[in-house]
């Protein structure tokens, strides 16, 4: 899809943010020990979608062809520094549907990553808006494109035992699955033998759990796709949630972070603090982390507070140990 098409309905659609009240605070007090907050200065004022892809996009180091489908495809950042270099896993969002995003909107974040000496390998996949995608395309696609990494480390001099996942938005909802997709129920045909594990993964302003965000997020971006996203019930699938939803497969393995803007009207803090919440009842590691004064749009925005904590926190996850 291309950048401009990409660009007026991401306005469009933060435009009618815009006009919602802005989110609630987390009402659990049960939670609140448990949600950080950075120490860095709230921004000024808020990013749009126009701010962020108006600037000069960077390009990647390479692309890569995984199949002859236009969505068969990821595009490789290297850093300079010498190898074997460690890898951030890259879901993009936009409400699963292509209309509104492509991989390239998260160009500027993976350049970043890269200049900080971290590879990206940022994948593209089917939206519900494209043929085949939805249920079970879209899994199949991110999956297949996950798993690639395999196949492709050696020769670009990639350490396969330091890779951690970060999504933004509907790419949070996914890269969490790809972490968790472990545990799916044998009866699922997304089931597969052998997934490549990630040491950790951030949930940039994601929506991890299907069921709850669907109540809470414009209904644009889910409500009116999510029998597309989690296809229909059967016998053998009564929960269409079961094998779809990160929220059914926790706890996430290794190191999981929610990340979220206090201003972000998309994915609400709320959904963090919930996320993490649950993880953490399943064993898991769970965390939420809070930055005031940004948006859905500054945590991928290279120089705002929200991206420079998830930076760091991909930076801690992916160090030598």
């Amino acid at each position: 899809m291309k950048l401009l098409v990409s660009l007026s309905v991401a306005m469009i659609c933060l435009a009618a943010c815009a006009q919602e009240p802005a989110p609630a605070e987390p009402s659990a007090p049960d939670l609140a020990a448990n949600v950080e907050t950075t120490d860095m200065p709230a921004e000024l004022a808020l990013l749009t979608w126009g701010d962020l892809l108006s600037q000069e996009q960077p390009n990647p180091t390479t692309s890569i062809r995984l199949g002859d489908k236009e969505t068969e495809i990821v595009d490789l950042w290297i850093p300079e520094t010498p190898g074997p270099h460690p890898v951030v896993l890259m879901v993009h969002g936009g409400c699963w549907q292509k209309a509104v995003a492509d991989r390239t909107l998260m160009n500027y974040a993976a350049e970043d990553l890269r200049q900080r000496g971290l590879a990206v390998w940022n994948i593209e996949y089917r939206g519900v808006d494209e043929d085949g995608g939805g249920y079970p395309g879209t899994y199949f696609d991110v999956a297949k494109a996950a798993d690639a990494l395999r196949d492709h480390a050696e020769e670009n001099d990639l350490d396969l035992n330091r890779v951690a996942g970060i999504g933004h938005s509907a790419g949070g909802h996914l890269v969490t699955w790809l972490a968790t997709r472990s545990a799916l129920p044998e009866t699922s045909p997304l089931k597969t033998a052998n997934p490549l594990p990630l040491v950790g993964v951030i949930n940039s302003g994601g929506l991890a759990d299907l069921e709850t965000s669907v109540r809470v997020t414009q209904f644009d971006c889910l409500g009116a796709i999510i029998d597309e996203l989690t296809g229909n019930p059967s016998e053998s699938r009564e929960n269409v949630y079961s094998d779809t939803s990160p929220a059914e497969l926790l706890p996430v393995p290794g190191a999981f972070v929610s990340v979220s803007g206090a201003m972000d009207r998309i994915s609400p803090p709320g959904l963090a603090d919930e996320i993490a919440a649950k993880d953490r009842a399943t064993g898991g590691s769970g965390r939420a982390v809070i930055v005031p004064g940004n948006n859905h749009v500054d945590l991928i925005a290279p120089g705002t507070a929200a991206w420079e904590t998830q930076a760091s926190l991909l930076q801690e996850m992916l160090a030598p140990r």
